[in-house]
C-alpha cells in the first residue's frame, strides 16, 4: 500500500471541502443521497480522526437544507425551497432524499439541538406511509409504482434501523430487514448469485421481463449498495434477532459470488458485473469501493473468513492504481459512473453511461471504503 487508507480518506475530504462550500453541494438546497453518501464518508473519517472541521462541514450542509425547527424542504408542503422546485417536489416521492438522515444523529448528540431530532422523526414517520408492492417491498419512487431498485435497500434501510435502535420502533426495523429478504427472493439470479438492478412487480415497465418483472442487467453500484446496506443494518439490530443469521448468509453468498467476476488484471469490478470478457464493458470505481468496504467489514466482523483477504487486497490495489492528483494537488477518483436510473435497462444503456471523476457518488464510496479499510487493518494488526 502506498498510503494508509485513512490518509487517502483525509485527502478526499480535503478535496471535497476545497471544491464545494457545504451549502453548494449538488443538488443544492435539498437533502439528497449524493450529498448524504459523500458526507457519510466524511462523518466516518471524523469518527476516526476527531477532526472538528469535518463535523462543522457536515453541520453546515445540513443546516442549509432544514429549517430552524427541523423542517425538511420537500417533506413539509408549506415549506419548500422555491429555488429548486423540481427537487423539492421529488423529495416527497423518492427514497433517495431520505438517506442523509443518518447524518443527523451525531449532530443531535453533539449539539442537543432539537431541530435535528425533529428532522429525523419527520423522515422516520414518512416511512410508515411509504407505498409498497404486494410483498411489502418499498417502491423506489412514488411516481413509479411497484418498482424496487437494489440501491433502495441502502437509501431506506440504515436510517430505519438506526431510528428503531434509538427509539424502539420495531415496525421500521422489521420493514427494513424485510426489504433485504424480498430482494433476495425476487431479484437474485440463482445462476450467477448476482442481483438485477430493478424489479417491477406489475411487469409493465419497458425494461421489465414480462414473466419475472426483472430488469436485464447486473449494475455494479446498485449491487454494491445492497451489500453495504446489509452490513450497516446488522450494526443496529440485536445480535440475537432471528433475522441476523439469514442476513449474514445473504451477505456471505453475495461476496462469494462476486469473486468470480473480479477483473484478474485490475482487481476491480465492472460497470455491468457479469460481462467481464466484453471489451466495451469497463471497470468502475464506485462499485469496486463499495465491494471493498463490504469485504473489509465482513471480514472484520467475522461474517466471512480470511480466505477473502486476497480478493480484498487486490481490489484495494486496483483502486490505488487509478488514483492520481490534479494540478492543485487534490486527489482524483476516476472511472465513476454518473447517476444512473434503469431507463431502457439495456446493456448498452449502462456501458454508455458517462465516466466521470470525483462526483459525489464516487467520492462517497471511496471515503466510506477508506474508513472501513482502515478499521479492518487496525483490527487485523
Amino acid at each position: 500500500m502506498n498510503k494508509k487508507p485513512i490518509e487517502y480518506g483525509i485527502e478526499a475530504c480535503e478535496a471535497l471541502i476545497r471544491r464545494f462550500k457545504p451549502e453548494e453541494l449538488p443538488p443544492v438546497g435539498t437533502l439528497f443521497y449524493h450529498q448524504g453518501v459523500a458526507l457519510s464518508g466524511m462523518q466516518q473519517i471524523y469518527f476516526l480522526t476527531g477532526e472538528q472541521k469535518y463535523f462543522n462541514y457536515i453541520k453546515d450542509y445540513v443546516d442549509s437544507v432544514i429549517g430552524p425547527n427541523g423542517e425538511l424542504y420537500g417533506f413539509n408542503h408549506e415549506l419548500t425551497n422555491k429555488d429548486t422546485p423540481w427537487l423539492t417536489w421529488n423529495a416527497l416521492v423518492m427514497l433517495d432524499h431520505k438517506q442523509p438522515t443518518i447524518l443527523l444523529y451525531d449532530l443531535y448528540d453533539k449539539t442537543g439541538d432539537e431541530k435535528y431530532l425533529n428532522a429525523i422523526k419527520t423522515v422516520a414517520d414518512s416511512m410508515h406511509y411509504w407505498p409498497v408492492n404486494q410483498y411489502g417491498g418499498y417502491w423506489h419512487m412514488m411516481t413509479q409504482p411497484y418498482q424496487m431498485w437494489m440501491d433502495g435497500a441502502y437509501m431506506a434501510g440504515p436510517l430505519s434501523v438506526m431510528y428503531a435502535n434509538r427509539f424502539g420502533d420495531d415496525v421500521l426495523r422489521e420493514r427494513a430487514i424485510k426489504q433485504i429478504f424480498i430482494m433476495e427472493e425476487h431479484m437474485k439470479d440463482e445462476k450467477t448469485g448476482l442481483y438485477y438492478h430493478g424489479w417491477d412487480d406489475s411487469k409493465q415497465e419497458c425494461w421489465a421481463d414480462h414473466e419475472t418483472g426483472l430488469s436485464g442487467q447486473f449494475w455494479g453500484r446498485a449491487v454494491g449498495w445492497y451489500a453495504v446496506a446489509i452490513l450497516d443494518i446488522l450494526d443496529y439490530i440485536p445480535e440475537d434477532h432471528p433475522a441476523v443469521e439469514r442476513l449474514k448468509q445473504i451477505e456471505t453468498d453475495l461476496l462469494k459470488s462476486l469473486v468470480k467476476f473480479q477483473d484478474k488484471k485490475t482487481g476491480m469490478w465492472f460497470e455491468v458485473l457479469d460481462r467481464i470478457e466484453d471489451p466495451e464493458n469497463w471497470v468502475e470505481s464506485s462499485c469496486t469501493n463499495l465491494f471493498i468496504y463490504s469485504y473489509a467489514k465482513a471480514i472484520r466482523k467475522g461474517i466471512i473468513g480470511k480466505e477473502y483477504e486476497d480478493v480484498l487486497l487486490k481490489a484495494y490495489e486496483g483502486i490505488e492504481d487509478i488514483l492520481y492528483y490534479d494540478e492543485n494537488g487534490d486527489i482524483v477518483i476516476d472511472k465513476v459512473c454518473m447517476g444512473t436510473c434503469i431507463e431502457s435497462g439495456t446493456y448498452e444503456h449502462y456501458i454508455n453511461r458517462e465516466q466521470i471523476k470525483n462526483d459525489l457518488h464516487g467520492m462517497g464510496a471511496f471515503i466510506l471504503m477508506c474508513a472501513e479499510m482502515q478499521r479492518y487493518l487496525d483490527n487485523k494488526n
